[in-house]
């Protein structure tokens, strides 16, 4: 909306970002959802309030805000906080070390803090707003974005903040289609919608954004995963919560190792965690820059088990992009009771096992007569208490002790229920699953990908690169024509069809720029292919093609050219492997041809007034 003066936090991808995300999702769906036979799902983005207010986000889905009391302009208080510690900590090189890291902690803490604590983090840290003066006191703020559903203004809802809960709220419908097995994993790609207080760095915290979803369906007794072994020797670099709180380091560990240690709570995690590093790396992220932070206690719900971030390093700081939570079975629990819908799985036992139950004799007629349409709705309640003894027994206890009880919210007296303590074979059990949750912000991975992709050649520091993995690149493969006779475009329109239809992106790029100068047009969209049609083509049917970060050449049939670059981006065969298939040529890039004596190259191409034409790279006389 640049034209009508934009507003902040929403963006617009163009064709190499769009064409770049389109294949990141496409390598996360292949990555995720294929190779672990995921259910994948697409639920609307206007979501209706009682879904939300049953999780719990219409009441705490919050940030802390403060206002710019003359101007009354909003920032969210946790970034102020962090950028004031950034700013003392810059402006002060010989601070002590233990003052530095005491000042880190409290950073690193910022958005864990009640409104009074950070309230007077605000004051201690002198932050004042544009005016001069301090920040009003900080109050929550409701990040979602409310609307009505339909014509008459009665239907409340709200653009989703999270893709999650329509799967959870699909569960049974998801286990029924899973033949009822267990564990099983939903994944969802799409939407997110948050109205953020102050949008800023670029594509890091905006208002629309798009998110990949994954809720891994577990049983709470055992949450070990049948492919662990695959991943349990994966190095990652673990930021635990106690390191956080004390020396401020971080730890390179196998997940078997975190696992077994109690670092990473359970093998479910612990497998996500390893498959998400295996994914950044896929997709072309520095190793070296990535890390896995623990959730200190004080920023996770009450409900959750364990809470890994995986942070990327960028020119912005460590910045959170997926999101790993074992949110036990909160999210069934609040929407089962809700609805009075059952979210319950079972589990076939190999040995059957004695179960004490409660058998129950409900008086109706009483029952009717205190909860009149809601009887049904009380007696079922009971009745799912007296499916295991441990759960009833305090209900049994009350009645025999003080004549009445409470069960959700109704007052249950003695006349209305006796009971018989039994005991039976169970072959199976049931329960509510847990959730593990891996929660990926599409978007931040994008420009985090952009800024680890990026470099300038040492050569030259105008030509710059995007270094994208041939598997995420935009664009697979440029085609260069290195005259613009008919008949040498003519070859390039054939090469570069034959290459879109084995759905390879190609850029054909016959202007008159040099030929030096179209490689590096090409090199700076990240495309990691060229191919470059001379004239020897038009006699022996051969051409070049060049590999972007080596600016290495070889030569080879134009017919083999879709099949190899196909392979390569399929990672069936590497540029290694096409090296010692086919003769390496060399090619100087601003149309000079000249071969090193130890470049390897077995012919040269030489240009001349007239045209270019290839030559044994070593004399022969």
């Amino acid at each position: 909306f640049e034209i009508h003066g934009g507003v902040k936090g929403l963006f617009d991808l163009g064709p190499p970002a769009c064409a770049l995300k389109a294949a990141m999702i496409d390598t996360w769906r292949k990555h995720f959802i294929l190779n672990e036979n995921m259910l994948e799902m697409e639920c609307t983005c206007l979501t209706p309030e009682p879904v939300l207010k049953t999780s719990g986000h219409v009441d705490r889905f919050t940030d802390l805000m403060v206002k710019d009391v003359e101007t009354g302009e909003c920032f969210r208080a946790d970034k102020l906080l962090e950028d004031a510690i950034d700013v003392l900590i810059e402006s002060n090189p010989t601070m002590p070390t233990e003052e530095k890291d005491d000042h880190l902690r409290v950073q690193r803490q910022a958005d864990a803090f009640s409104p009074t604590e950070i309230d007077d983090l605000l004051i201690k840290y002198d932050c004042k707003g544009p005016s001069g003066k301090p920040y009003s006191p900080s109050f929550p703020f409701n990040l979602m974005f409310k609307t009505s559903i339909g014509p008459e203004g009665t239907s409340v809802g709200y653009l989703r903040p999270e893709t999650a809960q329509g799967l959870f709220v699909n569960f049974k419908r998801l286990l029924e289609y899973n033949a009822a097995k267990m564990p099983f994993a939903a994944a969802q790609i799409g939407l997110g919608f948050r109205n953020e207080i102050a949008p800023r760095s670029g594509l890091l915290r905006v208002r629309e954004f798009c998110m990949g979803e994954i809720e891994h369906f577990v049983n709470p007794a055992d949450k070990s995963h049948p492919s662990f072994e695959s991943v349990k020797n994966k190095a990652l670099v673990l930021f635990g919560s106690d390191d956080q709180l004390g020396s401020g380091k971080t730890k390179t560990m196998s997940i078997g190792d975190a696992v077994e240690s109690g670092l990473v709570n359970n093998q479910t995690l612990g497998y996500f965690m390893a498959r998400t590093q295996l994914y950044m790396e896929k997709i072309g992220m520095d190793p070296k820059r990535l890390r896995f932070r623990q959730h200190l206690k004080t920023e996770m719900a009450h409900y959750a088990c364990d809470c890994w971030d995986l942070e990327i390093e960028s020119s912005y700081g460590w910045v959170e992009c997926v999101g790993h939570a074992d949110r036990a079975c909160y999210d069934l629990d609040v929407h089962s009771k809700a609805t009075k819908t059952p979210m319950l799985a079972t589990q076939t036992l190999d040995k059957p096992i004695d179960k004490t139950f409660a058998k129950l004799k409900l008086n109706r007629k009483v029952l009717g007569k205190q909860f009149k349409a809601d009887q049904r709705i009380v007696g079922g309640l009971l009745e799912a208490l007296a499916e295991d003894w441990d759960t009833f027994e305090p209900v049994a206890t009350a009645l025999e002790t003080d004549g009445k009880t409470t069960v959700d919210g109704y007052e249950i007296t003695q006349e209305m229920v006796t009971w018989e303590k039994k005991t039976k074979k169970v072959h199976e059990v049931k329960f509510t699953p847990s959730v593990i949750e891996p929660s990926f912000g599409m978007g931040r991975i994008l420009y985090s990908l952009l800024e680890h992709s990026f470099y300038q050649r040492e050569s030259d520091e105008q030509r710059c690169v995007m270094k994208f993995n041939p598997q995420v690149a935009p664009n697979k493969c440029a085609v260069l024509p290195i005259s613009s006779s008919p008949e040498v475009n003519a070859v390039v329109d054939k090469i570069a069809s034959s290459l879109m239809d084995t759905d390879l992106s190609v850029i054909v790029d016959k202007s008159t720029a040099s030929l030096g100068r179209r490689y590096s047009r090409a090199d700076e969209v990240g495309v990691p292919f060229a191919v470059t049609v001379d004239f020897e083509t038009l006699t022996d049917g051969t051409v070049t093609l060049r590999e972007r970060d080596s600016t290495v050449q070889i030569r080879l049939p134009a017919d083999e050219i879709p099949r190899l670059i196909f392979d390569i981006v399929h990672s069936r065969t590497c540029w290694e492997e096409a090296k010692s298939k086919y003769p390496v040529v060399t090619v100087d890039e601003d149309g000079k041809g000249s071969a090193p004596s130890d470049s390897g190259a077995k012919t040269v191409i030489e240009a001349t007034s007239r045209g270019k034409f290839t030559r044994p790279a070593q004399s022969i006389l």
